[in-house]
């Protein structure tokens, strides 16, 4: 049974809204943060990433950059402002991208549903990740981050979700630089009961994107709970902040791999070997459009890779889920063998290229020299995720990118 919860959101004031509103902490970097705060006093990044207050030098992980985030928090809180909601609410967060709309509820999860596995995760975490964010919580007693959450729809919450678009004005309304609209609404609270009773019905929800966010909201919750004598279960901390998606409304984007040379081989030697596992032919079709294809840019041009017979008949007998995919599939029949990337969380000569970016990037770091070969892939679907989450079992490194992203600031959860 999944708890879901209505919270006191703090919230930027409407009318600047769309300048607190920031890009996930996690999808840029320290340099780019700065560039797109340095036009916005109050953008949340300046709380995320507070090291952009910083010289290139300052390492982003000290003690004193989780404590300027904090006073970051309380400056912009005060100055913005930002208002902190007297009553528990839920929250209809809306993205249109591209003319497709998804519509989540913005509420707060039990970390100990996370921790029993009622919300089911398909990746690994990073250490170092979760230090900083769990670091992050701690000092700021906030969530800043979003964890962006899925589960199969339930037509009695759909319902209540298009009665509230059709009949309430929203609380915030932009469209972001990127040409996403964020648009999010109250939920009134007359239908509070129904949206948690309804949701208790599933039996698991799925971390489609934020597993750094929740791991670390676990770990907060028990360093709060080890220095709390008087901990009974009801403290803010035991919840965290996320929005959850109709998985049917959700569209996964590739994950592009790059390589930053053939592994010794030539370019003779490196296609015959390929060769024996996947047929090849000159292309001028970039992405491929089926599963089990690839596309491959490799010294100027562009080629499709099909994988043999064989190669799917051997992975066949497999009894593990994510060996399925594509992703496995061209790491285990070409990455790993072929160009000796044994493994892609920690190997240094790989690197890879969300899929919003798009094959041009390809092109762009092949062409420069920094990149010997890149690969497109396919799309994993939404029902692959859930596969391999109710399978326990663990996607392989850089599998999805979710679009579009959920805008940090405008929801935050105090703990």
């Amino acid at each position: 049974m999944a708890v879901i919860r209505p919270f006191k959101a703090l919230r930027p004031h409407p009318q600047i809204a769309s300048s607190v509103a920031s890009v996930p902490y996690d999808v840029v970097n320290t340099s780019e943060a700065r560039e797109y705060a340095k036009d916005f006093p109050y953008s949340f990044l300046r709380i995320t990433r507070s090291e952009i207050d910083f010289e290139d030098s300052q390492n982003p992980y000290d003690e004193k950059i989780y404590k300027h985030a904090k006073e970051n928090l309380i400056k912009i809180k005060t100055e913005a402002p930002l208002i902190e909601e007297e009553t528990p609410s839920f929250y209809l967060y809306r993205l249109i991208m591209d003319g497709r709309a998804q519509v989540g509820i913005t509420a707060t999860f039990s970390v100990d549903d996370y921790d029993n596995n009622v919300i089911l995760k398909h990746e690994k975490t990073r250490k170092e990740k979760e230090d900083d964010r769990t670091n992050h919580i701690i000092t700021t007693e906030a969530q800043t981050g979003v964890v962006f959450l899925t589960y199969k729809g339930i037509d009695a919450v759909n319902s209540i979700v298009n009665s509230v678009l059709n009949s309430e004005s929203p609380i915030y309304d932009f469209t972001a630089p990127d040409g996403i609209q964020h648009t999010v609404w109250v939920l009134p609270a007359n239908f509070n009961d129904d949206v948690i009773s309804n949701i208790a019905t599933s039996k698991n929800l799925y971390i489609a994107d934020g597993h750094h966010r929740a791991a670390s909201a676990s770990r907060a919750r028990k360093v709060k709970r080890d220095a709390n004598s008087l901990h009974n279960g009801t403290e803010e901390y035991n919840y965290f902040i996320a929005v959850l998606f109709p998985a049917e409304q959700l569209k996964i984007l590739p994950y592009y791999r790059v390589v930053k040379d053939l592994n010794g081989k030539s370019k003779e030697d490196f296609l015959n070997e390929v060769s024996e596992k996947f047929s090849i032919e000159v292309t001028s079709i970039k992405e491929p459009s089926v599963k089990n294809i690839y596309g491959m840019y490799l010294d100027g041009e562009w080629y499709q890779l099909k994988a043999r017979d064989s190669v799917l008949a051997s992975n066949s007998l497999s009894s593990s889920v994510s060996d399925k995919l594509d992703v496995s599939i061209l790491q285990n029949f070409l990455l790993n063998p072929i160009l000796g990337i044994d493994d892609p969380r920690t190997n240094k000569r790989i690197d890879f290229v969300g899929g919003i970016r798009g094959t041009a990037e390809l092109e762009k770091l092949v062409d420069s020299k920094k990149f010997e070969v890149a690969f497109s892939l396919y799309p994993v679907s939404v029902d692959d995720l859930m596969n391999i989450s109710d399978a326990g079992e663990i996607m392989p490194p850089k599998s999805t990118w979710f679009e579009p992203k959920l805008r940090d600031g405008l929801l935050t959860h105090l703990i």
